[in-house]
């Protein structure tokens, strides 16, 4: 990383931002970190309250603050987080969300790009592919610079499952849900591994108690945030957690590989929608888009996830 100062700008400091800035606080992950929202004391509060935990953090010198979006024009980094979620209750997709958030983007992306188009945007609001497809397409932004924290939540919790089940540490399992960042995401099981080892040959090698119902692992990766959404009101803490890993590969220009929401451009026939592939991420954002090598079921699914998020957008007016 360069000796430049760097700057994190969070958008939004409910449950998930207020999580995001204990996130990046604990991780060092900037030197000045801004929040921003529309209830200013609120910022305020979350502002005051962080700082008074940097002496015993990583980051004892971080200067945290609120503001407003004029702390976007020097950030290097800015999270979304703004908008209303789903509560206990409500209708179980995200995509139920879609025209409330649609307007808060407006008067977000709006107030950003007043003050900078250089900064790396990373989404969180949801729904999430549909408020980066919005976000990317109709203010003028760099695309590469704009994404969604996408599928990258599921896989961690995809390997969760699988290094469980087959008692290794999940950090040695490989691969991706890709698709929609809900209800359509995928396992892509022709990508996954363990220390090399094929999915297909899992059960040979590790000799599980029984063998794994694959059938069961995508709608349980799926199903795991509502779960954890009706225990304990929202789901925060992973999602923050997400959010600033993939924040520090553009910090520290790693060149890192994660499933995000991008808007596709003819990826196995697929165009006008954002959903997430593998993506190589550095300091100027998105540096390759993926088209990995996928089975022809596993790209069905991809569609069907498109046609989904192509149907919300024709209901919101993005399309």
């Amino acid at each position: 990383m360069s000796t430049k100062k760097t700057k994190l700008a969070i958008v939004g400091i409910g449950n998930v931002g207020s999580a995001v800035l204990n996130t990046a606080l604990s991780l060092n992950l900037a030197a000045e970190i801004a929040v921003i929202d529309i209830k200013e004391n609120k910022a305020l509060g979350e502002a005051l309250d962080a700082s008074h935990g940097a002496p015993f953090s990583l980051s004892p010198n971080s200067y945290v603050h609120a503001g407003g979006y004029e702390e976007c024009k020097d950030a290097d980094v800015i999270i979304i987080a703004a908008g209303p979620s789903i509560m206990p209750g409500e209708p179980g997709d995200r995509l139920s969300l879609a025209g409330k958030n649609v307007q808060v983007m407006k008067d977000v992306m709006t107030s950003i790009t007043k003050y900078t188009k250089e900064a790396i945007i990373i989404m969180i609001t949801n729904p999430l592919d549909i408020t980066t497809y919005y976000a990317a397409n109709f203010f003028d932004y760099p695309k590469n610079k704009l994404f969604g924290t996408g599928t990258s939540l599921e896989t961690a919790r995809l390997k969760q499952i699988l290094g469980t089940y087959y008692k290794v540490n999940p950090q040695n399992v490989e691969g991706f849900m890709l698709g929609e960042h809900g209800n359509s995401a995928f396992p892509a099981w022709s990508l996954i591994s363990i220390a090399g080892i094929p999915s297909e040959q899992f059960e040979e090698y590790f000799q599980p108690a029984e063998p794994l119902d694959r059938t069961s692992v995508g709608p349980a990766v799926v199903n795991v945030a509502y779960e954890v959404l009706n225990y304990k009101g929202c789901t925060n803490y992973g999602i923050a957690m997400v959010a600033c890993r993939i924040a520090r590969a553009v910090f520290y220009d790693e060149h890192s590989i994660f499933p995000v929401s991008t808007t596709l451009e003819g990826e196995y026939g697929i165009s006008g929608v954002a959903l997430s592939l593998p993506c190589r991420i550095g300091r100027s954002g998105i540096e390759t888009r993926l088209a990995v090598p996928l089975r022809t079921e596993e790209i069905d699914k991809l569609k069907q996830s498109a046609d989904n998020l192509a149907n919300v957008l024709t209901s919101v007016g993005l399309k």
